[in-house]
């Protein structure tokens, strides 16, 4: 049996001669990146690669050896890729992702728009946001507010993007996508939601409780330990005002004791969501591509090529640059099935150098990437 010592020496020796033939391929791809820098030709050769990696897989010795030599090379070649977008970058190309940078927002004689009757959450988080210089329109979708934004009704709109109970808001992540509006500041609140009934109700009467589906997931313990019937409206306060048009005491809704107030409810119990921290975060929505100068996080979406180790790939560019990533989910595409689209959010600023190589290699290499905004 060959000894211990011997194999690791050989292993070390042959381990540097790739660490050198790494780098002579490296610096070959640096003329590569030159040639495309002059020519105009795109980095990604998909096809070349492909047939690259299958005469290399050839020479292998076995199949398992193939495999390997398979994923070798992915990354070797990805390892290329980064280095000709960083090369490009430095040179000038692609490097404005084109937000205008300003110090702060405008915040006078502004409109905003959220989803909602008053005394939603949404308005809330606007009033909360924007202070008394503001025009509030409350519309009755998310959609709407988008809408707003996008034909100049209004200058923002302030939708909930995610709940630290309930998740995400779904709804709202495809309408980022579908206008060519930006997020461009997010602000939290915290949720409290309460039983509210008509004057006079007592717990002891409720038989149904009205509410959004997401008051109800954050409430859900409360409302199974009663065995209530749940029934959904479109939000909170939709579901207070509707109980304030009831005379029925047997009928109660989840709302805040703002909406309660509004609508001349009884507060019936208070902190009825599980989660004591509840909280929901709100996106400032602009139909300006504008980063504030101190933002610190870019959004991203994208779907992916079906091939194996595609999302990998993607997020390879993140790592690649030193950006830390703080978030990422899918959403179905629709229309297509078993499709998803990905949204990735990392920190960094528009003007970032390894912000603008990560954002050239995913464009370049995924479909449909779409900046989403800087805040």
């Amino acid at each position: 049996m060959k000894d211990l010592q011997e194999s690791r020496k050989e292993i070390d020796y042959i381990d540097n001669e790739i660490v050198k033939l790494f780098e002579r391929r490296m610096d070959i791809c640096k003329d590569v990146a030159e040639y495309k820098l002059n020519t105009g030709k795109a980095v990604l050769d998909r096809q070349r690669e492909i047939d690259k990696i299958v005469t290399l897989k050839d020479k292998a010795s076995n199949d398992f050896y193939a495999h390997g030599v398979e994923e070798l090379f992915e990354q070797i070649m990805a390892m290329s890729r980064k280095m000709q977008y960083k090369m490009l970058t430095e040179e000038g190309v692609n490097n404005d992702i084109g937000f205008d940078i300003v110090d702060e927002l405008d915040m006078e004689d502004i409109k905003v728009a959220y989803q909602g009757l008053p005394g939603a959450y949404g308005q809330q988080a606007a009033t909360e946001y924007f202070g008394d210089n503001a025009e509030y329109i409350n519309v009755p979708t998310f959609r709407e507010a988008m809408k707003c934004v996008r034909d100049g009704k209004t200058d923002y709109a302030v939708l909930p993007v995610a709940n630290s109970s309930a998740g995400i808001v779904t709804d709202v992540y495809d309408l980022l996508v579908e206008f060519s509006n930006y997020v461009v500041d997010t602000f939290d609140i915290k949720i409290d939601h309460c039983l509210c009934g008509v004057k006079g109700a007592k717990i002891e009467d409720v038989k149904e409780v009205y509410s959004h589906p997401q008051a109800f997931m954050q409430s859900n313990a409360f409302i199974e330990e009663h065995g209530w019937e749940k029934v959904s409206l479109a939000n909170t306060a939709i579901s207070a005002r509707y109980i304030s048009e009831q005379t029925d005491k047997s009928r109660a809704c989840i709302c805040s004791a703002h909406a309660a107030e509004i609508y001349g409810l009884d507060v019936l119990y208070q902190g009825t969501n599980f989660n004591a921290l509840n909280t929901t975060k709100f996106i400032i929505v602009s139909r300006q591509k504008i980063a504030r100068r101190n933002a610190g996080l870019i959004c991203i979406s994208f779907q992916l090529p079906h091939a194996s180790g595609s999302l990998y790939q993607m997020l390879s560019h993140i790592i690649y640059n030193d950006l830390n990533m703080t978030k990422i989910e899918s959403r179905p595409v629709p229309e297509k099935k078993w499709e998803y689209r990905f949204y990735v959010e990392f920190e960094g600023k528009a003007h970032q150098a390894g912000v603008i190589n990560a954002l050239s290699g995913i464009n370049a290499e995924s479909l449909n990437m779409k900046i989403l905004g800087n805040y």
